[in-house]
């Protein structure tokens, strides 16, 4: 299994999220449901797909991984729904108080970003510390993360990984949250 330690680390601290304008707009008038743990097979199914030419880096094996661990309450799924149809998702681990997202797809505009808004909100809720993206992307820099040095991530994870982790599905966050 590929494993993977950039130097610099893409990261977003949950209080540090941006929403412009416009994709507020957007995405309020969209007509998105968000749910969480309700389908972490398709969502990874979707993520999985090959993109423009290229192949995927999550396999079979790692699917399954991945279902496992969502089993035993680390891996989370959020989906996006639109006319009953998962239109766009994400999914990561948690431990202490880091969410290491893995991937994300959408079919529709902006669906995947209603999601890690959702995300990001709820997890600033519970005290989450750290968003860990792995690698540096224009889409997450646009909502707010950006690249820390290894020594400064390495720090950041230590302190928050020293939080208990919340495992178990997450499904009842949004009604919580309002």
């Amino acid at each position: 299994i590929l494993w993977w330690t950039p130097n610099p680390r893409a990261v977003l601290f949950p209080r540090e999220l941006k929403i412009s304008r416009s994709l507020r707009k957007s995405i309020r008038n969209a007509g998105y449901l968000v749910s969480f743990d309700q389908d972490i097979s398709s969502v990874v199914e979707r993520c999985a797909a090959p993109r423009r030419d290229a192949g995927t880096w999550i396999t079979s094996q790692m699917a399954r991984a991945y279902q496992r661990m969502h089993e035993l309450g680390h891996a989370h799924s959020v989906e996006v729904w639109r006319d009953d149809g998962l239109v766009g998702g994400l999914y990561g681990m948690a431990i202490g108080r880091v969410f290491f997202g893995e991937s994300m797809f959408t079919h529709v505009s902006n669906a995947s970003k209603a999601g890690f808004i959702t995300l990001v909100r709820c997890l600033e809720a519970r005290h989450f510390s750290l968003i860990d993206s792995q690698v540096y992307t224009a889409h997450l820099e646009s909502m707010g993360a950006g690249e820390i040095p290894r020594a400064r991530y390495l720090e950041e994870l230590q302190a928050a990984l020293n939080h208990a982790t919340l495992r178990g599905p997450w499904t009842e966050w949004l009604n919580e949250d309002g």
